[in-house]
């Protein structure tokens, strides 16, 4: 028996090499060059190995061609070796392999950015031009008033409207021409919105102090209970005033002097309480700034009344810059 056999193990699958694959051409031409340099060796270790087994009288053991796929032989009779399978290649029209897969990578781990909200520039733009309405009424309303007849009303009607509606659209057509670097006319068109805005604040003021004016006369001069029953004793003690004195000064018509001053101070005090009672929201606001400053601030009943003049004045004439803050955030499409 022969003491050492020799057996050569050959893969029954192997990749085929992709076209374009040139580091598994390089090494299955290796392969082949280290095969031809070991094969005298093999085939020497054959023949001893069938020398010896033919001296012990055993039959010879041969491996049949055609257990071996012939596409598994190379063109000069050596076995090639199983090609690694390479990523695949993109081949440009000069045939160079441009590796496509770091961008395909790039494009797979790259964050995507969430939607823009469309909700909110909706609201906002509504929210521009309902105050632009709102404006546009008080300026109208105001201009119409100041005209002496009929026909200079209207007139000055047509002039407010029109003047709050340039202050309405001029901001987001100003920020129009200045993106499409068109300066000296962006320019031009944010003087104008100027005037355009400084009128409609004026007739906003105006608007604003009548009506407040008015309404707080209005509620000052109302009717109590209190103030009715000061009055009537006032009526009262003037009365028997009038009787006591009538015969002449004496210490019985002081006495009737004194009780009607009385009678007046307790008739001013009620019409005061209600004349302060006109304007609630004053009083409640000064009362909130003195208790959130711990007594710090203690502004004067007319400080917040021109800075609620001033907010109504300015709220409405706002809503043009509201409608290009609203233009430029919306989505892009």
């Amino acid at each position: 028996m022969a003491d050492e056999t020799t057996a050569f193990v050959i893969p029954l699958h192997q990749v085929p090499r992709k076209r374009g694959d040139k580091a598994g051409v390089e090494r299955a031409k290796a392969n082949r060059q280290r095969k031809k340099r070991k094969a005298p060796a093999v085939a020497a270790a054959a023949a001893a190995a069938a020398a010896a087994a033919a001296a012990a009288g055993e039959p010879e053991i041969q491996f049949p061609e055609s257990l071996i796929p012939p596409e598994f032989l190379a063109a000069d009779g050596a076995v090639a070796e199983p090609a690694v399978a390479q990523p695949p290649a993109v081949t440009t029209r000069d045939d160079e392999p441009v590796i496509a897969t770091r961008a395909v990578a790039a494009s797979l781990i790259e964050p995507v950015s969430p939607s823009r909200n469309r909700l909110a520039p909706a609201i906002l733009s509504t929210a521009a031009l309902a105050l632009g309405a709102v404006g546009i009424t008080i300026n109208g309303w105001f201009a119409r008033s100041l005209g002496s007849s009929d026909v200079a009303g209207w007139l000055f009607l047509a002039v407010g409207v029109a003047a709050d509606l340039v202050a309405l659209v001029l901001p987001s057509c100003a920020v129009s021409l200045w993106r499409t670097r068109q300066r000296a006319t962006a320019l031009v068109g944010w003087t104008i919105w100027l005037l355009t805005f400084v009128f409609a604040v004026v007739a906003s003021v105006g608007f604003a102090s009548t009506n407040i004016t008015d309404v707080t006369l209005a509620r000052a001069s109302r009717t109590t209970p209190t103030i009715t029953n000061a009055k009537a004793a006032l009526a009262d003690a003037m009365a028997a005033r009038d009787r006591e004195c009538k015969g002449g000064v004496g210490k019985f018509c002081r006495e009737r002097e004194t009780a009607v001053a009385e009678r007046r101070q307790i008739l001013d005090s009620a019409m005061a309480s209600v004349e302060a009672a006109a304007d609630p929201q004053t009083e409640a606001a000064i009362k909130l700034v003195s208790w959130g400053s711990r007594g710090l601030l203690s502004p004067a009943p007319e400080d917040f009344a021109m800075l609620r003049l001033v907010l109504l004045a300015l709220l409405p004439q706002i809503g043009g810059i509201l409608l290009m803050i609203g233009h430029r955030s919306k989505p892009q499409t």
